[in-house]
């Protein structure tokens, strides 16, 4: 029988950041981190310069995938969107001094998720319809009445409404 041979027990424990640097492993997702890390904080300089520093906590960015010259920009509000369409030339002007070069910048509304939910109605529910007016606006009807001429067809729609409807 061949097994494969038994791993060499001798060797010293690495650190952990050995293993994500390294290329077979974990290192493209680490390289991808500091990227966006550092894209952040370019856009957020960018932002101070246009004097927006308050939005960049509102905003995720991101490389359009298998391109480094599209930029992604995901916020949570529609002013927001609106407001970053408007300095986009801009924020690409500032982005390139910071040394972020991108052709151009899309920004995208991101879903908001839906924090409500629908429950059943509890037992049955006995649809009641109303019995006629409170007595504050039969009052008020019958002051309308009143003061209509006796021949007006509304003061007709009135009468027969105050006779429909019970006390």
């Amino acid at each position: 029988m061949n097994f494969a041979p038994k791993p060499n027990r001798k060797k010293a424990a690495h650190e952990w950041l050995d293993y994500l640097r390294d290329s077979e492993g974990l290192g493209r997702i680490l390289v991808k981190t500091e990227d966006l890390a550092k894209l952040k904080i370019a856009l957020k300089a960018a932002l101070s310069e246009l004097d927006l520093e308050g939005l960049a906590s509102k905003i995720e960015a991101g490389w359009r995938s298998g391109s480094q010259t599209e930029l992604f920009l995901l916020v949570s509000g529609a002013s927001i969107a609106t407001r970053l369409q408007q300095i986009l030339p801009s924020l690409i002007n500032e982005l390139a001094k910071k040394g972020v070069f991108c052709s151009s910048i899309k920004v995208r509304l991101k879903p908001t998720p839906l924090n409500w939910e629908i429950k059943p109605r509890e037992g049955p529910q006995i649809v009641q319809k109303p019995k006629g007016f409170n007595a504050a606006a039969r009052a008020s009807w019958e002051s309308l009445v009143q003061k209509l001429a006796p021949d007006s067809d509304l003061r007709k729609a009135v009468e027969r409404l105050l006779q429909n409807k019970p006390k």
